[in-house]
């Protein structure tokens, strides 16, 4: 997440729309659910767009490609062969990798499950169901157990009753293995980070997903006797992550060829500046549409959902922030080290949970409450940073037009 757009910053190093990111996501909430009640057939029909393996949907085209343009302007911003430059302090790159990939999914599987299956369970209904889709290439007969779910025939296709609790763990759990690459750099310039480091860690996190994404998420989803679709799992991470990084890394370097450098930055970046944001809009806006009457039914739904993601959110900060301080880092490597571990890359686990499960999900509902509160409390966090900065030794020179801020400056 960024969740994660990039839109013109203000003289504060914010963009408008990441600045009310929460407003347009409330906006696309009243909308989505008005459409629901408007056109309800609109979002089933628009799902029903899919590619079928087995007579089962596994991507939504119209999902799929609003999914697309999100990813796309966040990897042809990165120049790898640069950021490779910039790999020099290992210390802060080894504690952001083992915050995020060894402590981050472990500690979101044990709060979301012991707030979303024991102390909400009663307000979120322990009787209540959902129905998600079945792992890609089953062949399971109508009423076989597949975990904690059971296969039923609804509209004649075969799905899977789950306990609703267990689909919003599935969609916290999908929060929770996929790091931040994109808005956290907007997070670590705001609080006065090592642009470089920043960088680094959304290079080298792009890349860590290819391979771990599908194995922990394979995990903790069948640790939490949901649907292991490991096909669709590796699926997912090739058109979400692999597809965009290999189309940002081709078309960057294409375009840089033919066009020049100055013509890439000040141009086409700039013309693709909306675009992460509004692919995000409209995908929010179909994901209400279909779960508006869920949430009107109990609008407390998301509140149940927002309150483990925002206890996980700030202990991993605290985590990171903490162990940057035992480790001796500098305050412009602790910053950034801190903000990465905790934001999510929320188009990832929307995109998996709207792959996995479908698009009226409980979990793709949970994942999107992520997007809810991720740029308020990340805010807060940075306020916090910077009033806290002195808790640190400092880089000799921070104002230095070194190596990092050179590379920083790619994104610009």
């Amino acid at each position: 997440m960024k969740e994660e757009g990039h839109c013109p910053t203000d003289s504060k190093g914010i963009g408008f729309f990441e600045r009310y990111l929460t407003v347009w996501v409330g906006l696309c909430i009243v909308a989505g659910i008005g459409l629901g009640k408007v056109a309800p057939d609109l979002a089933k029909k628009l799902d029903g767009m899919a590619i079928y393996v087995d007579d089962a949907p596994v991507i939504s085209i119209p999902i799929a490609l609003c999914l697309f343009f999100m990813m796309y302007p966040i990897m042809v911003k990165i120049d790898f062969g640069e950021v490779l430059k910039a790999g020099k302090s290992l210390r802060p790159v080894g504690l952001t990798l083992f915050i995020n990939w060894a402590i981050k999914p472990v500690t979101m599987y044990a709060i979301a499950s012991f707030f979303l299956g024991t102390l909400f369970l009663g307000f979120i209904g322990p009787d209540a169901v959902d129905y998600v889709k079945p792992p890609l290439g089953s062949s399971l007969d109508v009423g076989v157990e597949y975990g904690a779910g059971k296969v039923v025939m609804m509209d004649g296709v075969k799905m899977l009753e789950v306990p609703l609790w267990r689909s919003y763990l599935a969609g916290c759990i999908l929060l929770g293995i996929a790091p931040c690459t994109a808005m956290v750099l907007v997070w670590g310039s705001l609080a006065k980070g090592n642009d470089g480091h920043t960088l680094l860690m959304v290079a080298i996190n792009s890349l860590t997903m290819l391979v771990l994404y599908g194995v922990l998420g394979g995990f903790l989803l069948g640790v939490g006797k949901l649907p292991v679709p490991w096909q669709a799992l590796l699926l997912s991470i090739g058109v979400y992550v692999a597809l965009p990084l290999v189309s940002g890394f081709v078309s960057r370097k294409w375009l840089i060829a033919t066009k020049g450098e100055a013509w890439f930055k000040d141009r086409f970046l700039h013309f693709l500046t909306p675009v992460t944001i509004t692919a995000l809009l409209v995908t929010l806006v179909l994901l209400f549409s279909f779960k508006g009457e869920t949430i009107l039914q109990n609008p407390l739904t998301i509140l149940w959902i927002a309150i483990p993601l925002f206890i996980q959110t700030v202990l991993i900060f605290a985590l990171g922030y903490v162990l940057s301080k035992v480790m001796g880092l500098t305050y412009e490597s602790a910053a950034p080290t801190a903000m990465i571990g905790a934001s999510n890359h929320f188009e990832v686990a929307i995109a998996t949970a709207t792959m996995l499960y479908g698009l009226s999900s409980g979990a793709a509902l949970a994942t999107v409450v992520g997007v809810l509160i991720e740029v308020p409390l990340m805010l807060m966090l940075v306020k916090f940073c910077v009033r806290t900065q002195d808790w640190f030794p400092h880089e000799q020179s921070p104002e230095s037009s070194g190596p990092e801020q050179v590379i920083a400056a790619t994104l610009n």
